[in-house]
């Protein structure tokens, strides 16, 4: 008996540790800060550029614009343009978005809990 097995199933096991996986992309891409930051800001509902940017402080508006433009290519993030004088842009997450989220989230929870935890952070 055949059983049809998963387009994944063809490339092999995902392993995030061999250079030709394609889960390093996504690594990546989710271990960049300003993806994380630019994901769970997020979280709470579509947000415009400008809020995204005061929310994230330290990012410039070239990095904000590539950051959002990776994670809507690769379905995290959705672009929204509203027809207005001037443009009406919003980001909100996809499900795909809202899932990376839960991770995300809880490393951030993390680390703000332990920053004091590491001698080299603790001054700062």
């Amino acid at each position: 008996m055949l059983v049809s097995m998963p387009e994944t199933a063809a490339c092999g096991p995902r392993d995030v540790y061999t250079a030709a996986c394609p889960c390093r992309e996504l690594l990546d891409l989710l271990a960049n800060k300003w993806s994380a930051l630019a994901l769970t800001a997020l979280e709470d509902g579509p947000r415009r550029f400008g809020s995204l940017r005061a929310k994230l402080e330290g990012i410039s508006p070239k990095v904000l614009t590539q950051t959002l433009r990776r994670l809507e290519e690769l379905g995290l993030v959705d672009r929204t343009v509203y027809p207005s004088v001037p443009l009406h842009v919003e980001y909100s997450l996809t499900r795909l978005g809202r899932d990376a989220c839960v991770p995300l989230g809880e490393l951030r929870r993390w680390v703000e809990s332990n920053v004091d935890r590491i001698p080299a952070l603790a001054l700062a």
